[in-house]
C-alpha cells in the first residue's frame, strides 16, 4: 500500500492558482506557474472539471491541443471532490479555512449536499447562508468575470465560492469561446471559465469510447477559445480532480461497524462516519478491518497530518465539526456506499480519495 498524495497547500497546489494570478503581479508569480504564465497581463482561466493529469497523459492523442500546452500537474485538495476543489480554488483557501470540507457535510443535525446546496428535501440557503458557511472572498476579493453553464447561476454554491463575479452563463458549449471573448472586449484582465463534460462522462461511461469522443470534442473547445482570444491573452488550463474507473467495486459497511454509526457523510471514497454518543474510539478500532482497501484515519488523524490544511483560527474550528469521527479512503478501487447518499450507484468513474489519479491535475498554458 502506498503513502496517500497530500498537497502542499502551500506549494503546487489548487490553493495557490488565482492568488498567484491576481495578487501576485507578472514576473513575482510562483516559480511553479508554466513560464508564460508567469508573466501575463491577461489571463483566461479555463477549469476541466475531472481532467486528470493521469488521465490526460492516458488520452494525449485525443487531446493534441491540451496536451502540446506548457506546464505540468499539481494537486488538487482533501478530499479531491468538486465543492472542496473548486472553493479552494476560486478563494485560495484550503479546506478547513474555508468550510466546504466535503461532497455532503454534516451541519449539525442536517446532512446538506454542498454542490445542491440542499438536503434532498429543500433548498437550505435560508437555513445555512453560503456566505456564512464560506466567509472566505472569493478571487481575493478581487473583479472577475465567470463564464459557466447559465443553470449554475443563481445556486448556493455559485454564491458560496463566487459570489461578487460578474457571471456570463453559457446554455451550449460553444458559447463558452463567444462569451470569454465578450468578457475580454469589456475589459476583463481576468476570466474564469468552467466546463463540466469531462466529469459527467466519465461518471457515466467510465474510460471508454465515450470518454475518448469527449475528450476529441474538448480539445477542439480549447482550440477554439485560443483562436477567440485576443493577441497576448494567455488561457490557462487546469482541472479540480481526476478520477478512477470503480465501476462494481462497492462496499457495504459491515455490521460490526454500522451499529457504532449515527450517520455518514462525504461520498463514496471519501466517507464519513459519524459514530454514536461515545463510540468514536470504537468506531476507529472497528473500521481497521478496512485497512487493507482504505486509508482509515480519525477526525484528528486527517487535522493533525495536516490533510485538510491547519487549524488556524474560528472558521477552521468551526470547519473542523463538520467532519466524521472515522474517515475511510479507499487507495484500491472501491467506495464505500450510505444508503442515505443519493448519488446513483451505478457511476463508472469516481473521485475523493488520494491517489495520484484523483490529486494530480494538469496546470498548462498557452498564449493566443
Amino acid at each position: 500500500m502506498s503513502a496517500p498524495v497530500l498537497p502542499d497547500y502551500r506549494g503546487a497546489c489548487l490553493t495557490g492558482v488565482v492568488p498567484g494570478l491576481l495578487v501576485s503581479p507578472p514576473g513575482r508569480r510562483p516559480g511553479w506557474f508554466p513560464e508564460v504564465l508567469s508573466v501575463a497581463e491577461r489571463v483566461v482561466l479555463l477549469v476541466l472539471d475531472g481532467l486528470g493529469w493521469n488521465q490526460l497523459q492516458n488520452h494525449r492523442s485525443e487531446a493534441p491541443t491540451i496536451a502540446s500546452m506548457a506546464g505540468g500537474p499539481i494537486a488538487s485538495v482533501v478530499p479531491t471532490t468538486t465543492a472542496t476543489a473548486l472553493t479552494s480554488l476560486c478563494t485560495g483557501a484550503t479546506p478547513l479555512e474555508h468550510g466546504i470540507v466535503g461532497y455532503r457535510i454534516d451541519m449539525g443535525g442536517t446532512i446538506m449536499n454542498s454542490l445542491r446546496w440542499g438536503d434532498g428535501r429543500r433548498d437550505l440557503r435560508t437555513v445555512f447562508r453560503p456566505a456564512d458557511v464560506q466567509p472566505v472572498p472569493p478571487f481575493c476579493g478581487l473583479e472577475a468575470d465567470v463564464v459557466a453553464r447559465v443553470e449554475h447561476r443563481h445556486t448556493g454554491f455559485t454564491e458560496a465560492h463566487q459570489r461578487g463575479a460578474s457571471y456570463r452563463g453559457w446554455r451550449s458549449p460553444s458559447s463558452l469561446a463567444v462569451e470569454i471573448r465578450s468578457a475580454l472586449d469589456d475589459g476583463a484582465r481576468f476570466v474564469y471559465a468552467y466546463y463540466d463534460g469531462i466529469d459527467t462522462t466519465a461518471h457515466e461511461h467510465g474510460f471508454g469510447t465515450h470518454y475518448e469522443a469527449e475528450m476529441r470534442f474538448v480539445d477542439s473547445l480549447v482550440a477554439s477559445i485560443l483562436d477567440a482570444l485576443p493577441v497576448g491573452v494567455v488561457l490557462a488550463i487546469v482541472a479540480d480532480h481526476g478520477q478512477v474507473q470503480t465501476a462494481d467495486a462497492l462496499v457495504d459497511l459491515d455490521p460490526a461497524v454500522t451499529r457504532l454509526v449515527d450517520h455518514q457523510s462525504g461520498e463514496g471514497r471519501f466517507r464519513w462516519l459519524h459514530a454514536r454518543p461515545g463510540q468514536a474510539a470504537a468506531l476507529r478500532e472497528a473500521c481497521s478491518r478496512y485497512s487493507s482497501i482504505a486509508w482509515v484515519k480519525s477526525r484528528d488523524e486527517v487535522i493533525d497530518e495536516g490533510w485538510m490544511g491547519r487549524i488556524v483560527g474560528h472558521q477552521s474550528e468551526v470547519s473542523a465539526r463538520r467532519l466524521g469521527d472515522v474517515a475511510l479512503v479507499p487507495h484500491g478501487l472501491h467506495s464505500f456506499e450510505d444508503p442515505a447518499d443519493s448519488t446513483p450507484a451505478s457511476l463508472r468513474c469516481r473521485h475523493g480519495s488520494l491517489t495520484p489519479d484523483e490529486v494530480l491535475v494538469p496546470f498548462l498554458a498557452r498564449t493566443a
